[in-house]
């Protein structure tokens, strides 16, 4: 089950990360990000969001070992960064807590299960 439950974070982890590098625009509505006359937010969101994100999937799906609480450890960043948000910005609800379970239940999974000894 571990392996199992691994590999479907590390593939939820790279469609994630190859909506935001295949289609930045897309993933920008998604997050109800707006343009602002740059193409610059489009960037960001193709290489911090997607290439980040499909990178690390595939370093978990090829390497393994370590990679699991590395994986972790970044879910855990944007987790925190989430809830500081959450409570700061007052984003608009339950999306921005959804988002949050979708960051904060994998990175205590992989933690969790995956730290080394």
């Amino acid at each position: 089950m571990l392996t199992a439950v691994n590999i479907i974070i590390a593939v939820m982890t790279i469609a994630f990360g190859a909506m935001a590098f295949s289609a930045p625009g897309y993933a920008a509505r998604a997050l109800d990000l707006a343009p602002t006359g740059s193409t610059m937010g489009l960037t960001e969101l193709r290489a911090s969001a997607g290439g980040l994100f499909v990178a690390m999937g595939l370093a978990c799906l090829i390497v393994g070992d370590w990679t699991w609480a590395a994986l972790g450890i970044a879910y855990t960043g944007a987790a925190t960064g989430r809830v500081l948000s959450i409570f700061i910005d007052r984003p608009p609800q339950p999306k921005a807590f959804v988002w949050f379970l979708l960051e904060a239940l994998p990175a205590a999974w992989l933690l969790t299960l995956n730290w080394p000894a």
